[in-house]
């Protein structure tokens, strides 16, 4: 039994499970290949403050495959991390952060390479110009070894800066619906109205342009929330730190842990030494320190490390691509879950105009096409009685609702990223924010059923003002076109709209 007991890499692993990744189904796949590389090259121009110009190009290469090629103006990836980014999964600079970001586990660029390997076994191409130097390679991973492999590697002096990023990808389809890249880009770009995206697919060619000239800047890195750390990672921590005692350690580790409040847990907890070295620390003791934290009063975690897309920027990106009769929008304050991930929900709704029920769920700025009836937001709407705010069928109204969750870890159910886990109150808390939104909707909707009823009694008076004018005129002996004119003066007043 124990003969083939073997490890396997991280790469292994997910090549046998890739639909964890996003990678099931033509359209989805390709959506995903196109939403890692688009993702990427966002949150590097965000990091250096470029307003980012992103051009993604498709080509049909027949027998479902396809020519993807995604170029941008950022800062460029440095030569000694190409292989890194594109060929090594569960590597990168975003996991270890509290921060925002719309990657989180390092996967998403090495996850095309793999998938550009299972489907085709070309490797990707990547040209990146990174400060005043320009790297051109091809890479790919070694799958038994979650290692890079780079080929025909050529430098030269430059001076522009950016990454484009070719890759050839099977068992894929070009689709306009719903879950396919042109909804993607444009969902996309709705959240992101900084950024100016091209999308030339084949022949065609659709341009976003950007809605602002601000930059959202780059998210601030914060501490961990002693309140969200579990005994373990508290271990972990204290292990590696540098600091000489355990006080000193927790007062520079944790976000809003000042030295004031530390001399509270040290007056709480007088049989634990904090002046110890912190490797030195017991999981007894961690347990004591993490359950008095629990019952202390703390300021929430910081606002200024959040960075949402704003109520102004959702209701301008929401008339400028939907064209409705009203849009209404709200940025909640920041709450915790966890008790110590901070996280805001914005919400925006959109009525009326040429549209159909439609929701668009976003996560640290990015789309979320796939597994809505899994994902905490649909839950949240699904569970609002709607004919409270006059909208007795929600699915056969008019009606655009969007939701957008922005936190330093965004709980996904999965490595996929498709849909937001309920974590803590979550669901909650874009109900509430939903919730007021709608009772402007309502306000509207009422307005605009008392004015359409003013107006069909007005028009239904008017088609008897002629008769009228004619009767009184032969009773009165006054001008009939005077008592006409009288009496359409009448009514327009009381049924003035």
């Amino acid at each position: 039994m124990f003969e083939d007991f073997r490890e396997y890499s991280v790469a292994e692993f997910f090549k046998k499970n890739r639909h964890m990744l996003g990678f099931s189904g033509k359209i989805k796949s390709l959506t995903t290949v196109v939403h890692e590389l688009v993702t990427n090259s966002l949150d590097a121009c965000e990091e250096a403050n470029i307003l980012p110009d992103i051009k993604v190009e498709l080509y049909n290469m027949g027998e479902d495959k396809v020519k993807v090629i995604v170029s941008d103006n950022g800062p460029g990836i440095p030569k000694e991390l190409i292989g890194k980014v594109y060929g090594k999964l569960l590597a990168g600079t975003k996991f270890h952060k509290f921060k925002q970001q719309r990657g989180q586990q390092g996967i998403g660029a090495s996850g095309v390479t793999m998938y550009a390997k299972l489907t085709t076994g070309l490797p990707i191409h990547v040209i990146s110009a990174y400060n005043g130097k320009m790297v051109i390679a091809d890479v790919s991973i070694d799958i038994n070894k979650n290692e890079p492999i780079i080929e025909n590697l050529f430098e030269s002096d430059t001076d522009i800066h950016g990454v484009i990023v070719e890759v050839t990808v099977g068992d894929v389809k070009i689709d306009k619906g719903e879950y396919g890249v042109y909804e993607y880009i444009k969902q996309t770009a709705l959240a992101n109205p900084h950024a100016t995206i091209t999308l030339i697919v084949n022949e065609e060619q659709i341009v976003y342009q950007r809605q602002t000239d601000i930059s959202p800047g780059a998210p601030k890195e914060t501490l961990p929330h002693i309140l969200g750390i579990q005994a373990y990672e508290f271990q972990e921590m204290a292990k590696k730190s540098k600091h000489k005692s355990l006080k000193s350690f927790m007062i520079e580790s944790f976000d809003r842990l000042s030295s004031q409040k530390m001399n509270e847990i040290i007056s709480l907890l007088p049989d634990i030494d904090f002046d110890k070295d912190p490797k030195s620390v017991t999981w007894e003791e961690i347990e004591r320190i993490l359950k008095l934290a629990r019952s202390l009063k703390w300021h929430p975690p910081r606002k200024d490390v959040l960075i949402p897309i704003g109520s102004d920027n959702i209701k301008k990106a929401l008339e400028s691509i939907y064209k409705p009769e009203i849009v209404v929008t709200k940025t909640r304050d920041p709450k915790i879950y966890r008790d110590g991930v901070p996280y805001i929900v914005e919400v925006g709704i959109a009525y009326g105009g040429n549209n159909k029920y439609k929701i668009l769920r976003f996560a640290n700025r990015v789309p979320l096409l796939f597994d809505s009836s899994a994902c905490a937001i649909k839950k949240a709407v699904d569970s609002i009685d709607w004919k409270r705010y006059n909208i007795e069928n929600i699915e056969e109204t008019p009606i655009i609702i969007l939701v957008h969750l922005a936190s330093t870890f965004v709980p996904y159910i999965s490595a996929g990223k498709t849909a937001i886990a309920n974590e803590e109150g979550i669901e909650e808390e874009i109900r509430l924010a939903l919730m007021d939104v709608a009772r402007e909707i309502k306000t509207h909707i009422n307005q605009k059923y008392k004015l359409s009823e003013l107006s069909k009694k007005k028009q239904a008076l008017l088609r008897y003002i002629d008769q009228l004018s004619s009767d009184i005129s032969s009773l009165s002996g006054e001008d009939k076109e005077f008592i006409k004119t009288k009496l359409e003066d009448i009514i327009k007043e009381r049924f003035s709209i």
